[in-house]
């Protein structure tokens, strides 16, 4: 590798908020904020909105859809454009 062109890759405190689950992974992310982890060293801190700890395809919480609903939900919202004879 070429020195000098490429990213420090160190160990990154993630935070999930919706989860309130944190992950050390290493990253090349670039960040001003620090967090002390568990345990006890302070880490680059990233928070996150959505992770596999919190999405709902990772965790099985999916909402499947009906085609009922869906159907009496297009009927409800189109009802008033019905063609007047």
């Amino acid at each position: 590798m070429k020195a000098g062109i490429h990213p420090a890759y160190r160990p990154v405190l993630f935070h999930d908020t919706a989860a309130d689950v944190f992950f050390l992974i290493g990253s090349t992310v670039e960040t001003d904020r620090t967090q002390v982890h568990s345990d006890g060293q302070t880490y680059p801190y990233v928070a996150l909105d959505v992770s596999s700890a919190s999405h709902p395809v990772y965790t099985g919480q999916q909402r499947k859809t009906t085609v009922e609903g869906r159907v009496a939900g297009f009927n409800k919202r189109f009802a008033g454009f019905q063609a007047k004879r």
